[in-house]
């Protein structure tokens, strides 16, 4: 194919801004909505590499033998049965090698693999791996032809699964409309309806917030009651980065706008903090919902937990995988059920994070902090006087425990004693991440490293006895 025929590939399919949008990420362009002519989509196939963060039309590292499938009967490639029992890497380097129509023909035929490629990835060193020696051309069309894999698929950048995610969440509530307007019975209009009262969430929680930094989402399911990962600022450039994991009731329909919320306000925190401190450095934060969270029914299980043990692995493989020896300062913060299953991701699987914060922890099978993979035993943990989860055990050792060996930092009310704010207390189980509370200026603090200055209880009743 010539560089002709390649922008006209390109550019036949720019009709729409959500389409634009995915070429113009795919190709490192700017991720604004400005027009993508083929002028421009000719500068940015021209552009090296490293401008780009991509390789170069046909720039297939020498020495990367293209995977054996075995023989096709009829000699043209795999067949469909053939490309049907393959996974990972394997099989997106066999879908980069189909033609547009062949890959619908195949996804027709055997949808299911999609579904099995989603619930069991690739490495996201691998997928890393396959996406530099894949060309830019068939990074177009699968962005174009797949968006819901390529967004989310760990070790792809976040620009441009910001940008897959955003155009199948378009092309989704399209088709819930339009399906509504169309008429449908009573049980599917009640689906149809749940399912866009969720997607409707998303796109609100991609609203940039006070601070002014962009929000990504860098994962998107929007199947059931559906999961989504929001970043807010840059995960691929930020000094340190927080993922906040949440515990039961926090769905994507109802929660994500203020989960999200939530990590702005800790962004904001911790940016404030770094100035007060003289450190110039960049802040990003994650509102991670990317397990199914329990309801009171399926709390008392792990089985949730260990979903969201790997579905967290995955998510921080990715990050390592993005950034490499460029590594963040990787704080996860963790409330209630979710430090379960952050503590499960840090025990049992090869993840590794500079600090944990659990808050209003139910527990965990780990019995002390050397058990989990956190730098130094860098582990924090807290818990409101009124909260009654914590004093649960359900699930195992109990964090607050001085046998745990974590440190524990105050969510009581207090005067701050570096800048004399008045800071709010934390009543019950859920307000641990509200503006102007001792809770989260502690987290904050952790978050960038400087835990030697959170405030203990034993800190607070030195302080008042004075």
């Amino acid at each position: 194919m010539g560089r002709l025929d390649v922008l006209v590939d390109v550019t036949a399919f720019l009709s729409t801004p959500a389409i634009a949008a995915v070429v113009a990420g795919v190709l490192g362009m700017p991720g604004g909505l400005a027009p993508v002519t083929a002028a421009t989509v000719s500068d940015a196939l021209a552009r090296p590499a490293a401008t780009a963060g991509v390789t170069s039309v046909g720039s297939v590292p020498s020495g990367i033998p293209k995977p054996f499938v075995g023989p096709d009967p009829v000699g043209g490639g795999p067949s469909i049965d053939t490309l049907a029992r393959l996974d990972g890497v394997t099989l997106l380097d066999e879908l980069v090698a189909l033609t547009p129509a062949e890959r619908g023909e195949f996804l027709q035929i055997h949808p299911e693999t999609l579904t099995e490629l989603a619930a069991s990835p690739p490495a996201a060193s691998a997928v890393a791996g396959w996406w530099s020696r894949t060309t830019i051309p068939s990074r177009v069309a699968l962005a174009q032809e797949l968006p819901a894999v390529v967004g989310n698929l760990e070790g792809v950048p976040y620009a441009v699964r910001d940008l897959a995610n955003r155009a199948h969440l378009t092309a989704t509530v399209f088709d819930i409309r339009a399906q509504l307007d169309a008429g449908v019975g009573r049980a599917m209009e009640d689906e149809l309806r749940a399912r866009l009262k969720m997607l409707t969430a998303v796109e609100r929680s991609l609203v940039t917030g006070p601070s002014g930094e962009l929000r990504r989402l860098v994962s998107l399911d929007v199947t059931g009651q559906g999961r989504a990962v929001v970043s807010v600022g840059d995960l691929a450039s930020a000094d340190y980065v927080s993922f906040f994991v949440p515990g039961m009731y926090v769905g994507v329909a109802e929660q994500l706008v203020d989960w999200t919320g939530n990590a702005e306000t800790s962004l904001l925190e911790q940016t404030e903090w770094l100035a007060r401190l003289g450190v110039d450095a960049e802040v990003a934060t994650v509102a991670w919902i990317g397990y199914q969270t329990p309801t009171i029914v399926s709390v008392s299980s792990f089985d949730l937990a260990y979903q969201g043990r790997d579905a967290l692995t995955w998510s921080l493989d990715g990050l390592d995988a993005i950034r490499g020896a460029d590594a963040p300062y990787l704080t996860v913060v963790a409330h209630s059920y979710g430090s379960t299953a952050a503590m499960l991701a840090l025990q049992e699987n090869d993840v590794t994070v500079d600090a944990l914060v659990a808050v209003a922890s139910p527990g965990s099978p780990a019995r002390t902090v050397d058990e989990l993979k956190v730098a130094d035993g860098n582990v924090w943990v807290a818990a409101a006087d009124t909260d009654p989860v914590p004093r649960s055990g359900i699930f195992g050792s109990q964090p607050l425990d001085e046998a745990f060996g974590a440190h524990r930092f105050s969510v009581r009310g207090t005067t701050d004693p570096i800048t004399g704010e008045e800071l709010a207390d934390i009543d019950g189980h859920v307000y641990y991440f509200w503006p102007g509370t001792t809770a989260v200026r502690n987290t904050a603090l952790i978050a960038i490293g400087h835990g030697d200055l959170a405030t203990t209880d034993t800190i607070l009743a030195r302080a008042s006895a004075r």
